[in-house]
């Protein structure tokens, strides 16, 4: 270790000015004796959330350590943990009692580092980059001693705050185009802070993202054998957002296109596509645990962006970012739980949100502007599951279109997109 080069870099950052940031919507739970991990897919943002949270600290009492920083890099545990507890105190004058650790995967021995600051009562925060360390395994090498907050990027309200918009809670008419104005845009490429700065090539920017995230997270990762296969399988899957699939679409639409594969290797790559935290595989509602747990399920991605010229859908769109918002909602409700309603004859509900072994609310999404525009089956489809699974809350998330539909002794509220995610 070069203490004279992280002695520069603890007193740089002590001097470093807070960043101008976009205030974050996580609420964080800090349990005595439990690191928090926050884990999230590539570029949503982990690390300016540190920096958020850094503040609310005392800043002499509080070390920050980037170990993807000249400065730290190649430091062992026991190096590390001299840093936190010695040279800090040197630069600073003072203890340190909260520390930040930003792409922990880089020390060897992470796991006995974070275990030993915090049988030493330190407040410790760790993100960790996907491409090298997965959220299962934070969760498996610390079992019992993290808890996890899950960092997607901007959600609308967010991603209004980056727009420096007026606060939407005191709307009039002209604010509300506004702010449809900016859902559009929101719905065509997403939430990713970068890309919502970017002025001019925001569709460069996402395939960049995605190339990456290809290459770094799902190939290099898990050392691909196979990169067209695996290129196939990315590209189907990206496209089948906000839609059933299963592994028998994949190897059928492998076979019609002539692409020699493994049976094994196709549900070996569907299953670590979720490593790179940018697909949630939802699971049908059923009673039984092991139709919950099987195929198909419903395809969503991590952000509307990385479906930018994929489908001008727009009641795809709308159900994508409509789940994205119910995970960050789900994020605040430990018991809640997400699945989505098929009958198998036709009859579909997009969202079946359960607490506690209840049904408490299901969610339908159509591109609809008037009473018309709301399809007749998605209705027949959201009483139908509601006799069956017991529910009366029914919601039918819309473009523009505000009523409360009165239907066979149901009450289904429909609401505007824009008004329920700016609802908090």
């Amino acid at each position: 270790m070069d203490a004279l080069l992280v002695k520069d870099y603890i007193s740089e950052y002590l001097r470093r000015e807070t960043p101008v940031l976009v205030p974050r919507e996580i609420k964080l739970k800090l349990r005595k004796g439990k690191a928090l991990s926050i884990i999230g897919p590539r570029r949503a943002g982990k690390t300016s959330f540190m920096w958020e949270v850094i503040p609310t600290y005392n800043r002499n009492e509080t070390i920050y350590m980037d170990f993807e920083d000249i400065a730290l890099r190649g430091l062992s545990a026991t190096e590390v943990l001299r840093v936190v507890t010695e040279i800090f105190t040197e630069v600073s004058g003072k203890n340190a009692k909260n520390v930040f650790l930003d792409e922990i995967q880089n020390i060897d021995g992470w796991q006995s580092l974070v275990r030993t600051l915090l049988d030493r009562e330190y407040v410790v925060f760790v993100t960790g980059s996907t491409s090298k360390l997965l959220a299962k395994e934070i969760a498996t090498q610390l079992r019992g001693r993290s808890v996890s907050v899950l960092l997607l990027p901007f959600s609308f309200t967010e991603f209004i705050r980056a727009k420096k918009s007026k606060n939407v809670e005191n709307y009039n008419f002209n604010d509300v185009g506004k702010v449809k104005n900016m859902l559009t845009e929101y719905l065509n490429f997403g939430g990713y802070p970068e890309v919502v700065f970017e002025q001019r090539e925001k569709g460069r920017l996402i395939q960049e993202y995605k190339e990456l995230i290809f290459f770094k997270d799902f190939v290099e990762r898990h050392e691909v054998k196979s990169i067209e296969v695996a290129r196939f399988i990315f590209s189907f899957v990206t496209q089948c957002f906000a839609n059933e699939m299963s592994v028998r679409n994949v190897v059928n639409a492998l076979r019609s296109n002539g692409i020699s594969f493994g049976s094994n290797t196709v549900y070996d790559y569907v299953d670590k596509l979720q490593d790179t935290m940018i697909f949630f595989f939802l699971d049908r509602f059923s009673a039984k645990v092991k139709l919950r747990t099987g195929w198909p399920k419903k395809v969503y991605l991590a952000d509307n962006g990385l479906a930018w010229k994929l489908s001008e859908d727009r009641g795809r769109l709308m159900e994508n970012a409509v789940f994205l918002e119910l995970k960050r909602r789900q994020a605040l409700s430990p018991t809640s739980e997400l699945y989505y309603y098929n009958n198998g004859s036709g009859g579909e509900v997009d969202f079946v949100v359960r607490s506690e072994s209840r049904i408490e609310e299901l969610i339908q999404v159509t591109y609809a502007s008037g009473k018309n525009d709301v399809k007749e089956r998605e209705l027949k489809s959201l009483i139908k599951a509601s006799d069956e699974l017991k529910c009366k809350k029914l919601t039918i998330i819309t473009w523009d279109y505000a009523e409360a539909i009165a239907l066979k002794g149901k009450n289904i509220l429909c609401k505007p997109m824009w008004q329920w995610l700016t609802d908090k």
